[in-house]
């Protein structure tokens, strides 16, 4: 990890938390500007963590890289806090996107916070035939994506998207998504052939070319789903291993082949 210096100052670790507090707001971040916190962010300074006047947070939009901001007023219901510098540029996420069909609520917190810590840049919802949770809370899953970018240093939150059925999510594809490769991730895959269809596609210029990793319900695609997939030519079959894994599980495993074969690792 080499250290960078930006227009505003060097920062030791420029993607590092350091133990500060940080923030993900939607205002926008400039020297010398002050904002009132909501009531949420306010109690989690004054009362959880309690920081008072003078103490510095970090702050974030995933547009205007992070700043550092002082407490100016430390109320627990409106917290006021006066911008000072900025010390991170903006940074993209690497363009991957987590296609997934959804679990139970426990896991898919899961899905989405490490999902986020590993670099995608849109989360998306997929209902298959075989899924069995199909009411999602958007709110949840973006409420975590935001936690884990929060905790995680990042300076961009992912897109989360609402859950829509993968027959339509593939016929819109080529307008919604052109160029883009889709990983598939099927459990019919003999093992060993993803690393060479990896390093292949990376041998071709692929590596941090738009992508999408799709994983299917714990039930598996169906036949007619997985016929469906491998009849597009913008996708690849990949295989996971010989080991039976949960959803969840599968979809990090899968976000980490694709980081190291073809994102930003």
């Amino acid at each position: 990890m080499t250290n960078r210096e930006d227009e505003d100052g060097p920062d030791e670790n420029p993607r590092c938390a350091s133990g500060k507090a940080r923030l993900y707001i939607e205002e926008e971040l400039s020297a010398g500007a002050s904002l009132t916190l909501g009531k949420d962010q306010s109690h989690y300074l004054v009362n959880v963590l309690r920081m008072g006047e003078g103490e510095r947070v970090l702050l974030f939009n995933g547009r205007d890289g992070e700043w550092a901001a002082r407490i100016a007023e430390a109320h627990k219901k409106n917290c006021v806090l006066e911008i000072e510098t900025r010390t991170r540029t903006q940074e993209p996420l690497p363009d991957i996107w987590l296609l997934f069909a959804p679990v139970k609520r426990a896991r898919l917190d899961f899905i989405a916070q490490k999902a986020t810590e590993m670099g995608a840049a849109v989360i998306q919802p997929v209902i298959t035939e075989r899924t069995v949770v199909t009411r999602l809370k958007d709110e949840r899953l973006q409420a975590n994506a935001v936690e884990a970018a929060e905790q995680c240093g990042l300076v961009a939150v992912p897109e989360v998207r609402e859950a829509e059925r993968l027959s339509k999510i593939l016929a819109n594809w080529d307008e919604a998504a052109p160029g883009r490769l889709i990983l598939f991730c099927d459990e019919n895959e003999g093992p060993g052939a993803t690393r060479a269809a990896l390093e292949r596609l990376a041998g071709e210029g692929k590596k941090g070319a738009p992508l999408a990793v799709l994983i299917g319900p714990e039930g598996g695609f169906s036949p007619a789903e997985r016929d469906m997939l491998r009849k597009r030519s913008d996708t690849l079959a990949i295989s996971l291993g010989p080991r039976i894994m949960r959803a969840d599980t599968a979809a990090i495993a899968a976000m980490a082949v694709a980081g190291l074969m073809l994102g930003d690792w």
